[in-house]
């Protein structure tokens, strides 16, 4: 079974993010789910979301504790989440950053550390305010690319469903990002599913 958690900020998108996710891992065959953890946080406060797909039926419902892979969708709670918290060895941080992976360095000594400007490349195609880009689409283009888990035709398939709005933006940034990823780092994570 494949293991999804992602960290975000409320409002940030990362419960939308994690439903595109599980969507897409369903139509490529997959069975999937998908559910946010937060309680009466406001926005801006941190939150995560989970994801989980596999060959066979689900039958765990418990938050993700050990996670194949972490998307994190805010830079900054690399400072104050332990968003490596139960991360498997060898496992994948992706990072929505301006950084180079290397500005991560203690967590890249354990793990498998990706960045992607998800926030510029929002902003590129009118995805949202400068205060607050819509980067569900670009993270999770740059997820498929670095990781290799989930094809970028069935993220495509799977965002206008719960994204509706600016579908030629968000398919635009999406490939943007995949492109720019995939290109980057070459080998993607494996994992039994």
């Amino acid at each position: 079974m494949l293991e999804i958690r992602l960290h975000g900020r409320g409002g940030q998108g990362a419960v939308i993010a994690s439903k595109i996710l599980s969507y897409a891992f369903f139509l490529e065959g997959k069975y999937a789910q998908s559910f946010p953890t937060f309680g009466a946080e406001r926005r801006g406060a941190p939150v995560a979301a989970f994801v989980r797909a596999a060959d066979h039926f689900i039958n765990r419902r418990s938050q993700v504790v050990n996670p194949d892979g972490v998307i994190v969708m805010a830079a900054r709670l690399t400072e104050t989440v332990a968003v490596d918290a139960g991360l498997r060895d060898k496992g994948l941080i992706l990072i929505n950053s301006e950084h180079d992976p290397s500005f991560y360095a203690d967590l890249a000594r354990k793990y498998r550390v990706a960045t992607v400007n998800a926030n510029g490349i929002a902003l590129s195609h009118q995805l949202g305010t400068p205060s607050m880009p819509l980067i569900n689409a670009p993270i999770l283009g740059a997820f498929a690319g670095v990781s290799g888990l989930v094809s970028l035709e069935a993220l495509l398939k799977a965002l206008p469903r719960f994204v509706p709005v600016k579908q030629e933006e968000n398919r635009l940034a999406m490939e943007e990002a995949y492109r720019m990823l995939i290109d980057a780092e070459g080998g993607h994570l494996h994992a039994d599913t």
